[in-house]
């Protein structure tokens, strides 16, 4: 059946700033749908209100709407634009709602809209856990016992019939907010009473928990001819009790029976055919019993989820731009695969590799949370490896985590007391994978490991292998008297080389070079959805150890953009867009542009926006193979944020180019102590200051510059572990922390310039030239980091002469730096006086916001600035702005109820929203402008 003629503009719905539970999955999902939509003549317009996805860039959708995600929004876009239908299913769980609201109040019906890729009597059923509780028993499902509670009195009531534990499950939230496991009458009313406040319905089901059974998830997508294929099946490691998001999961399944697997293939369609005619995509969550092989249905989701980037990535198959061309008409055997381009889209993949999902926290930025995991997801990101074998993506996904791993464990970070091992193991937190190793390497029986975790008995033999290599490798003294087929497997289930050095306590250049001695490199393998059944076009490719390698270099010029690993807070999607924009504008120059990430969620790491994507660890033992074999004319690292800034000092030691500002400037930016002596040099003001490499020192700078002063160590993203502190026993117990959790660091102490303003400057310099892209003034003053203040485009309080004074000290500094591409400055602003606080010589948190803002190809004009196919001189560029543009940070507190909600020096935003408005008697604004004073006076 050919597409529905009769839609010619489609409403795309996005998810709005990035929160935890739903992050940018759903910008990588938006905007593969809209691609897809435009590819077949389609208009679409898109509402999302986060300005740092490529899914609201010009490049992405034929009209962008940077508005709230609200009814009245929707139907400023339906007075202004002639649209035939929305598609409510790409934008998690906020588009949906959005879509269920908009249906209440008839505005669907009114504007003559059409809902496609799912209805809200699905959307409704899988939303009202009666409802589906209900339907599924209905179809012939077994679900686990349960009630609906209204009121406190039903939820006791439901407790005491199905007894303990139990699970709360409040309806209509997200990423588990407000659910959890009772084990207790005694934990019963507390959680009771949060899982009602947590529902906009005060609505819960109170369910026997079915804590230890393994969880699974499938992701399917169904035509509007009822075919239906299973795209993946992924398998949790970690047990039932633990939010799929904050779980390690796995693909193909590894430990699932071919019996039990096609009764939930089977399920699954059954599920899905149940919830009405609706083409598109579907997630279904399943429990099974590991000593029966009963089935329980958990919930169904009609629509893109967290896990479809995942299994798109997984497996080459893309499930969001698929689900949008089923949605308008097409049937699955109608559509190409887009990686073989011979086999329809009706053919399910097929994996010849495993790929492991772990995910990202950041605890250390909510002090006093609760590590434990549980029903609530409280991950900010996560990343994915690929490899041939289990092991080596499992290893693969420690190096890529971004927390100092070298792999699992080996990496003299193990922890060797045993009761606070098994303390970990039973009460899951987001270490418990390298306890589990720990523990083995101890002694503790496998048996034990499992009835502590109820992690599957062969996940535990998998990792047991790792600690009997460890103890053979532990025999030799030497990398030259390691056998070569011993060496070679050692690889093969992913030990870096600062593993094995670390292991026989050597040098990792020692083991690089014996290993490349013996010729033991690594080879790329083709991700292509069939298991090299059929040729695959596609440049998507992972490291493994074998004999044949896939990846062919081609001749041209090639230029590598290093990505920026996990999202986490002070990290996240905005240098994605940052990168994204960098290939495109490298392609456009001429160069083949080869993309390294691995992160599942973005749109960097889509398959076919590079012309080379390797999907591995930002990591330097892989990074340098990959040059190694690409033989790039350089690569970027201004566009990935502090993950590819940090290896620029790697690329200079080994004469690897980096295009745009050198690693001599970057040091310069990063290094307090060489910066404010330029500072000083270039007769510009800073904050009085000093560097500390103990505690004596540290006070004897305080008493110098007086207090308040602003403590953090060097080298650190988001304001880690900043601080302001106005004593010296405030001061000595933050020293004594930085140096105890970052003992190789320096501690910086600066003056702290009390009720002072903060603004910030981003610029792009070509050598010759510089260009002041933006200038924002924060709401908040100084004292507030920069990604928790809201920031305002232009200035609204600034006076000219601070503002000439902040864009003469940027040219200084940018000229002095020898900055080529990017720059960020920090200033704050006391009785009329600018002083410095920081510069950073890469792409910012607010280069996205300025390009939104200003309409602007912000990052085009840079990238081919720092690659010298262009200078500033060449680019006409011209803002648009009617008012001001606001940068309003966003929260994600609830996940975390007892920890310090008050914002100070370290950054605690998970996103942020754009707002704009015509002046600064907006309402929206005057209610900013009003909470500045509680951080004033706090």
């Amino acid at each position: 059946m050919p597409r529905d003629n009769s839609i010619k503009s489609v409403l795309i719905i996005g998810s709005g700033p990035i929160i935890i539970g739903q992050a940018c999955e759903f910008d990588y999902s938006g905007t593969q749908a809209s691609r897809s939509l435009r590819e077949e003549g389609i208009e679409v317009t898109l509402i999302n209100s986060n300005p740092a996805t490529i899914m609201t860039d010009p490049v992405t959708a034929d009209n962008i709407y940077l508005l709230p995600l609200t009814v009245e929004s929707i139907v400023q876009i339906l007075e202004e634009r002639q649209i035939d239908a929305v598609l409510p299913t790409m934008g998690g769980q906020t588009a949906l709602n959005l879509a269920i609201e908009a249906g209440e109040q008839g505005v669907w019906e009114k504007y003559n809209i059409k809902l496609i890729g799912v209805d809200l009597d699905a959307i409704e059923l899988t939303e009202n856990r009666e409802a589906f509780r209900k339907l599924m028993i209905e179809i012939g499902m077994q679900v686990a016992p349960s009630f609906i509670a209204n009121s406190f009195l039903e939820g006791k009531e439901a407790a005491q019939k199905i007894g303990y534990p139990l699970v709360i499950r409040p309806s209509y939230t997200l990423g588990g907010y407000g659910g959890g496991f009772v084990h207790t009458a005694e934990e019963f009313d507390d959680s009771l009473r949060r899982g009602l406040n947590a529902s906009p319905t005060h609505e819960v089901l109170v369910e026997q928990a079915v804590l230890g059974w393994k969880e699974y998830e499938l992701e399917l997508l169904r035509d509007d001819n009822d075919n239906v294929v299973i795209i993946c099946t992924v398998e949790n490691l970690d047990p039932m009790g633990i939010h799929t998001g904050d779980s390690i999961t796995v693909a193909p399944a590894m430990t699932l029976s071919d019996t039990a697997y096609q009764q939930m293939r089977n399920d699954a369609i059954k599920m899905m055919r149940s919830l009405g005619n609706f083409a598109g995509g579907c997630n279904v969550q399943f429990a099974l019993n590991p000593e029966t092989e009963e089935l329980i249905a958990i919930e169904i989701n009609p629509r893109v989820s967290r896990s479809s980037a995942l299994a798109s990535k997984a497996t080459g198959y893309p499930i969001a731009k698929i689900a949008a061309k089923l949605a308008i008409g097409y049937h699955l055997d109608e559509l190409k695969n887009q990686i073989t381009k011979t086999t329809s889209a009706y053919f399910e993949p097929t994996l010849d590799y495993v790929i492991v999902k772990m995910p990202r926290w950041n605890f250390s930025k909510f002090h006093g949370a609760d590590h434990r995991l549980g029903l609530q997801m409280k991950s900010v990101g996560e990343v994915m490896a690929i490899g041939r074998t289990f092991l080596e993506a499992l290893q693969k996904a420690c190096q890529s985590q971004e927390n100092n791993r070298n792999g699992l464990g080996a990496d003299k970070k193990e922890w060797i007391r045993t009761s606070d091992i098994l303390d970990r193991l039973e009460n899951a937190s987001d270490d418990r994978i390298y306890r589990l190793k720990d523990a083995l390497r101890l002694g503790v029986t496998e048996n034990t490991i499992h009835k502590l975790t109820r992690i599957d008995p062969w996940y535990i033999k998998q990792i047991k292998r790792l600690v009997k290599m460890e103890e053979r490798l532990m025999r030799f003294n030497v990398a030259e008297d390691i056998p070569e087929d011993f060496f070679r497997e050692l690889k093969t289930v992913g030990y870096s080389d600062a593993q094995i050095a670390w292991t026989l306590r050597i040098k990792e250049q020692e083991v690089t070079r014996q290993r490349k001695k013996l010729g033991i490199r690594r080879t790329y393998k083709l991700v292509d959805t069939c298991a090299a059944e059929f040729e695959a076009h596609t440049p998507y490719y992972y490291s493994t150890f074998d004999h044949e390698n896939e990846s062919k270099p081609s001749d041209n010029k090639k230029i590598i953009v290093l990505g920026s690993g996990p999202n986490r807070i002070g990290q996240g999607i905005e240098f994605d867009y940052c990168c994204v924009h960098g290939l495109l504008a490298i392609k456009e120059a001429g160069y083949d542009a080869i993309m390294i990430n691995c992160n599942p969620e973005t749109v960097s790491t889509d398959f076919d926006l590079a012309d080379k994507l390797y999907f591995e660890p930002i990591y330097w033992e892989h990074i340098k193979e990959i040059i190694e074999l690409e033989k790039p004319e350089g690569v970027i690292v201004q566009l990935g944020g502090q993950t590819a800034l940090k290896l620029a000092e790697l690329f200079h030691k080994n004469g690897i180019k980096i295009f745009g500002s050198d690693f001599k400037a970057m040091d310069l930016a990063e290094d307090r102590g060489s910066f404010s002596d330029l500072l000083k040099e270039l007769d510009i003001p800073y904050p009085k200051y000093g560097v500390a490499n103990d505690i004596d020192q540290a006070i004897g700078i305080a008493k110098r510059v007086s207090y308040p002063v602003l403590v953090r160590p060097s080298y650190v993203l988001g304001g880690q572990r900043m601080r302001i502190v106005i004593n010296d026993d405030e001061l000595e117990r933050h020293v004594l922390s930085i140096f105890k959790h970052m003992p190789d660091n320096k501690v910086l102490i600066d003056q702290f310039l009390e009720r002072a303003k903060e603004a910030e400057v981003d610029a792009i310099c070509d050598g010759d030239e510089v260009h002041i892209m933006g200038i924002m003034e924060h709401v908040e003053p100084a004292g507030i980091h920069s990604g928790d203040s809201s920031a305002m485009l232009p200035p609204y309080s600034l006076s000219e002469a601070v503002i000439e004074k902040m864009k003469e000290y940027t040219e200084k500094l940018a000229f002095a730096l020898k900055i080529k591409g990017l720059i960020n400055i920090q200033f704050a602003i006391k009785d009329e006086h600018v002083y410095v606080i920081e510069a950073n010589p890469r792409a910012s948190r607010t280069t996205p916001f300025i390009a939104k803002a200003y309409n602007v190809p912000y990052l085009k004009i840079a990238t081919q600035v720092m690659i010298g196919t262009h200078k500033l001189k060449d680019f006409d560029i011209k803002k648009n702005l009617d008012g001001y543009a606001i940068k309003v940070p966003v929260f994600s507190f609830n996940k975390f109820p007892n920890v310090d909600k008050n914002l100070g020096p370290e950054m605690k935003s998970t996103g942020e929203a754009i707002r704009f408005i015509k002046d600064l008697k907006d309402p929206f604004f005057r209610e900013l402008d009003r909470n500045r004073s509680m951080y004033l006076y706090r």
